[in-house]
């Protein structure tokens, strides 16, 4: 019997809050409609293009700068006014240029005019590949989290240590001699 009083009572107090309940919810829900949108829905990134329908971008490796404009095209890739077979001569290096591409399925879409300086030929590369990541997602921004998901769009910020007073190199001391 006990437990039929409680269920009792229950039931009472549910019909005394229940029409407080509906109150309560519309004033929780007006501030949720307030809010911005879930991540999904939000507004994708603008496309950044120069008055000649270009997307300009930099990149950077060790010491290389590399200047990248993109355009749609046929897939022709020139850095420093030579083609990329000339320039990068090595297919590592040439590889590392197009793996942007190959990550969104874009190859031979778009040509790309770079013009690089300073460094040796694999920082310059990394520097064209930085460049490239970069102005793709101006031009497509669609792609961002798929390029920034492999990594592309971050700033490799390895370089060469400087040379120490009183070493060969870096940390390379000289040779010792007891006598």
């Amino acid at each position: 019997m006990a437990d039929k009083k409680s269920l009792s009572d229950l039931a009472e107090l549910t019909k005394e809050e229940a029409p407080a309940a509906p109150a309560e919810t519309a004033e929780a829900e007006a501030p949720a409609e307030a809010a911005p949108p879930p991540p999904e829905e939000a507004p994708l990134r603008e496309q950044q293009l120069d008055k000649f329908g270009r997307a300009y971008a930099t990149g950077r490796r060790k010491d290389a700068i590399a200047r990248v404009w993109l355009k749609p095209g046929s897939g022709k890739i020139t850095v420093n006014g030579r083609e990329q077979e000339v320039y990068f001569a090595r297919p590592t290096l040439r590889l590392v240029i197009n793996q942007p591409f190959d990550i969104v399925d874009r190859r031979g879409q778009y040509d790309i005019i770079a013009t690089v300086k300073g460094g040796g030929l694999s920082g310059q590369a990394g520097a064209v590949k930085h460049g490239i990541s970069q102005a793709l997602t101006r031009y497509e921004p669609a792609l961002r989290s798929t390029i920034k998901q492999a990594g592309f769009l971050t700033r490799d910020p390895r370089v060469v240590e400087r040379k120490k007073y009183g070493r060969a190199k870096a940390r390379k001391s000289f040779q010792f001699s007891k006598r």
